[in-house]
């Protein structure tokens, strides 16, 4: 059995016996450099009312790691001395098992496939699990900060990068922002956090990173967590977003750089991408009869490379986003107060963007002429569970 998997079955009975010296367990782990000295000091400073919540945390940071680090994890349970005299409890917990593997039936292509395999009622409720977020921090959000174009700059832009930086660092993320980047190197960028590079490859696109009240050089390298927020604002045109060269990258190329492989940390966990840049050159008009929207959710036992994906963008293509060039975008700042306001009652992104998409249509460009200047914000989703983010208890 992969060392994960013996760590996610024997999760609580780890958990209850490391629970007798919280201390102990976090000092050791450190000490075999399983966590770095950032995640030390996140966990050493918890603010719980009991050590269960330490310990859980804990073991929820390791198993978020790779395969590695958890067999790493498995071994110092066994073999140290100091850690099998504190925890001798640990003896009787079963953590060097293995088991069969068994190789999955195949199917014949364009075969009709019986979709009731398993019990209704057992799929139910596989559907209805929310994506698990136990990492410490939940992810990374970056934020790409288009401002200063060659003419021109976009006042305001500056409000929606603090905005987002306050309430995704409210949720948990670690908040990294580059500023004013070509297509190439946004491009490029971004090609960088999917792989997880490594500092000094990130240093060319200047990156910083939100400290609780203002952005500062970035000191250590990013991580992946349980879920991943993209966030670029800048100008645009149908299906992409611009450079401040005026050159544009596509939407699809920027999600599908995070497509699910068999290497990237990311695959089966979400990633969620909020572009604030107008579609088009169009304004919208306001109208009185409402818009039809449709759902689709498949299951499939299997993870598509584009699946765990939600867009969410300013406007509808060929259209026009508005920006106050002090308040900010009407766009990006109903998404912070929308996740403010929804967060702790446990609400689903979904159910938020819906929010977001009601509260943008209802504004007004021109005061005197109702309904002469509207925008309707959208966003479309691949994501296969609802996605519930919480405010982050430091």
């Amino acid at each position: 059995m992969p060392a994960k998997d013996t760590v996610r079955r024997n999760k609580t009975a780890i958990q209850a016996t490391l629970c007798g010296d919280h201390r102990l367990i976090l000092n050791k782990v450190h000490e075999k450099n399983l966590i770095t000295m950032r995640e030390y000091n996140n966990l050493k400073s918890i603010n719980k009312e009991d050590v269960e919540g330490h310990v859980v945390e804990l073991v929820d940071k390791i198993m978020n790691k790779d395969e590695d680090t958890c067999k790493a994890f498995l071994d110092l349970l066994q073999t140290d001395e100091d850690i099998k005299t504190t925890y001798p409890e640990l003896k009787n917990i079963k953590l060097n098992e293995s088991c069969l593997l068994i190789t999955p039936t195949p199917v014949q292509e364009c075969a009709s496939v019986d979709s009731d395999v398993l019990p209704q009622e057992s799929k139910r409720r596989k559907e209805d699990k929310p994506y698990e977020l136990n990492s410490l921090p939940t992810g990374l959000c970056v934020i790409i900060n288009n401002e200063n174009f060659q003419a021109e700059a976009r006042n305001g832009t500056s409000k929606d990068a603090q905005s987002l930086a306050v309430v995704f660092s409210w949720l948990g993320f670690r908040v990294l922002m580059c500023k004013d980047q070509t297509k190439d190197q946004m491009d490029r960028a971004l090609k960088c956090f999917a792989s997880q590079s490594n500092l000094a490859q990130l240093q060319e696109f200047n990156v910083m990173e939100w400290s609780g009240s203002t952005f500062a050089d970035l000191q250590e390298a990013p991580k992946h967590g349980d879920a991943f927020i993209c966030c670029i604002l800048s100008h645009g045109r149908n299906g992409e977003v611009l450079g401040i060269d005026k050159k544009p990258l596509s939407i699809k190329q920027i999600t599908r750089t995070f497509k699910a492989t068999n290497q990237s940390t990311l695959t089966g966990k979400p990633k969620v991408f909020l572009i604030q840049a107008c579609q088009g050159g169009q304004k919208q008009h306001g109208v009185l009869e409402a818009g039809l929207q449709t759902d689709d959710d498949p299951h499939s036992p299997f993870i598509p490379e584009e699946a765990d994906v939600l867009v969410a963008i300013a406007t509808v293509e060929d259209h026009q986003a508005f920006r106050h060039t002090t308040d900010g975008s009407w766009f990006i700042q109903s998404v912070c107060q929308q996740l403010k306001e929804g967060c702790p009652r446990n609400e689903d992104i979904n159910t938020i963007l819906h929010r977001v998409n009601n509260e943008v249509a209802q504004k007004e460009g021109c005061r005197k002429q109702p309904g002469a200047i509207k925008q309707m914000s959208e966003f479309r989703s691949t994501l296969r569970k609802s996605l519930v983010l919480s405010p982050h208890h430091k």
